[in-house]
């Protein structure tokens, strides 16, 4: 760890404004150097469902939005399909900064590693506190294996809607009254949109569907 990179500690008690507030000076990790500024959550503090993705993209960091690029657009267009307003949603990131390779005039995606997902993790872990949904969705493998198992395969797991304990709730709600205690929450995770974007086009049509099909799965849990 270098001397600009210190651990990530959220403020409590200030909502998501205030955390957002607070990511943007975030020096957790490397990644902070070279990128135009940290990409945080967006939407509602009232959201019922909340969509994890992996990392900001190149027009996400230039724009500092969530889910503003292509895929984006295309998550936009499966979401009305299913039938769910993304305006009541939360839409965010497992990683808040943008990991890239130069290559000329153009930043290239790189995977982010497991030490910028647990560099991450507090933040993700402090709006998780202040949401509380009902339904959190990841949006591709980095996302489900930070928040469900490093050995969860979207291949095989995807659409299937089972229980799940938001990171960091035995602590964050340990001295919770009865009423107040949080609600079950439920995980599903689907491919990434930009994977579908990725995808052969002979095969992209049924890539998108598929994933509106899951997302029906996360609006008929809602209903």
């Amino acid at each position: 760890m270098s001397q600009e990179n210190v651990p990530a500690q959220p403020p409590t008690g200030v909502g998501l404004d205030g955390l957002r507030t607070a990511a943007a000076g975030c020096r957790a990790c490397e990644l902070w150097e070279g990128t135009t500024q940290t990409v945080f959550g967006e939407g509602p503090e009232t959201a019922r469902i909340v969509f994890v993705g992996e990392q900001p993209g190149d027009q996400e960091d230039r724009r500092g939005e969530p889910f503003v690029g292509p895929a984006g657009r295309l998550l936009d267009k499966a979401l009305a399909e299913a039938g769910i307003d993304r305006g009541d949603a939360y839409i965010t990131n497992a990683v808040k900064h943008f990991r890239f390779t130069q290559k000329g005039k153009r930043r290239i995606h790189q995977t982010p590693g497991p030490e910028h997902l647990r560099a991450c993790r507090p933040w993700l872990e402090a709006e998780f506190a202040v949401l509380q949904p009902e339904v959190v969705v990841c949006l591709g493998a980095t996302a489900a294996k930070a928040l469900i198992s490093p050995s969860f395969r979207i291949t095989k797991e995807r659409g299937q809607l089972f229980p799940w304990t938001p990171p960091g709730a035995d602590t964050l709600f340990a001295a919770a009254d009865d009423e107040d205690a949080p609600h079950q929450t439920w995980m599903l995770a689907t491919t990434h949109p930009s994977a579908i974007l990725r995808t052969p086009d002979e095969a992209r049509d049924a890539a998108y569907d598929a994933l509106v099909a899951d997302l029906r799965v996360v609006a008929h849990a809602l209903a």
